[in-house]
């Protein structure tokens, strides 16, 4: 059997179950592979640091983590890669996600900032344990400019069809500049156009001295596809959509039924 020296997770849809925790089963399957194998489990999300770290506390494990799809890299509290957005554009979205009255958060470093604590941003702090900061964004554009400055991530919350409004309006006038996709039907994520989560595997490969080869990446969601295909053994979940699962290398089972612990069962600890 091929020999892998990194695993490459996704957390939301992959890693955690439909209840948003990750089961007994699979944290020690996750830890036989780290501590009996001696391979690295990187978490990589479009989360930010303090909603993976606690998830990496729970694991037991302590590698880098790839947060904002690969805009940042943190490790032990030191930031080994940052690309932000630069302020200039993030005002665009700002001016046009306003217009359509869509909620929006900004998130730089290991900060999420909102202007008011409305529904999504309630229903986002429940799902990623984070309190958000209440800032005038006025403000906070001055502050980065100076800085020379911006956001590591936008996130845009709201009913379907206004985030396909948005999708269509942003991509009209940024697509050049930002990387936009919905990571669901009520969610659409802006990243630096020049970052992925391919992006932040291949700057941690270097790291550990790992060929791409050698790297099983698993996911879930669209913005996972450069991963999976990137991967020497790219894996989907179970509840993945039909267009993730067409591009892998093999499909495991959901989330809900420790696709995650299955997958790693199946290929490294077999």
């Amino acid at each position: 059997m091929k020999t892998f020296k990194m695993v490459c997770l996704d957390i939301d849809g992959t890693l955690l179950n439909s209840r948003h925790e990750i089961t007994e089963h699979t944290k020690q399957v996750i830890r036989k592979v780290v501590n009996e194998k001696q391979i690295p489990v990187i978490l990589v999300s479009a989360r930010m640091p303090k909603g993976i770290l606690f998830i990496q506390k729970e694991l037991n494990i302590v590698q880098p983590i790839i947060c904002y799809n690969g805009a940042l890299i943190w490790n032990h509290g030191d930031q080994q890669l940052n690309i932000t957005i630069p302020v200039s554009k993030v005002k665009m979205v700002y001016t046009i996600v306003k217009k359509l009255g869509i909620h929006i958060s900004l998130y730089k470093d290991d900060e999420w900032f909102i202007e008011e604590f409305d529904e999504w941003a309630k229903q986002e702090s429940e799902i990623t344990k984070i309190t958000p900061n209440i800032t005038d964004f006025r403000n906070l554009f001055s502050i980065w400019e100076q800085e020379n400055t911006g956001a590591n991530k936008i996130l845009c919350m709201a009913d379907y069809n206004r985030i396909q409004k948005l999708d269509v309006e942003l991509k009209k006038y940024l697509s050049t500049h930002l990387n936009i996709y919905p990571s669901k039907s009520t969610y659409l994520e802006i990243m630096p156009n020049h970052a992925s989560k391919t992006s932040g595997i291949e700057f941690l490969c270097k790291e550990f001295g790992i060929q791409r080869s050698e790297i099983i990446s698993i996911g879930d969601n669209y913005n996972d596809i450069n991963m999976i295909e990137f991967a020497g053994l790219g894996i989907a979940m179970g509840n993945a959509p039909i267009q993730v699962k067409e591009i892998a290398d093999d499909i495991t089972l959901s989330n809900d039924q420790d696709g995650v612990a299955e997958a790693l069962k199946k290929y490294i600890l077999s």
